[in-house]
């Protein structure tokens, strides 16, 4: 017997904090005069969402061996009531 449980905002999940996306200015003469600042937010910004994958692979493995806990405990159960 299987049993997936979804997990909530407030679970563990939370912690995995999506990086807020760089700005890029409309205008070419503010690119030019930012680009040192510009550059940094972006490479800033990969390296956050590079481990933001990470965080949320992690999450998603640690949920399904608790759901995989969950649904044994469940099996259990079941057969205690029955």
């Amino acid at each position: 017997m299987l049993l997936i449980l979804g997990v909530g905002a407030a679970g563990p999940a939370a912690a995995c904090i999506y990086p807020k996306r760089p700005f890029l200015p409309q205008s070419q003469e503010d690119i030019r005069t930012y680009a040192d600042l510009i550059r940094g937010d972006f490479e800033a910004y990969i390296a956050d969402v590079q481990d933001y994958f990470r965080c949320l692979d992690e999450e998603r493995a640690r949920a399904f061996v608790e759901a995989r806990e969950v649904s044994e405990d469940y099996g259990r159960f079941v057969e205690a009531v029955e």
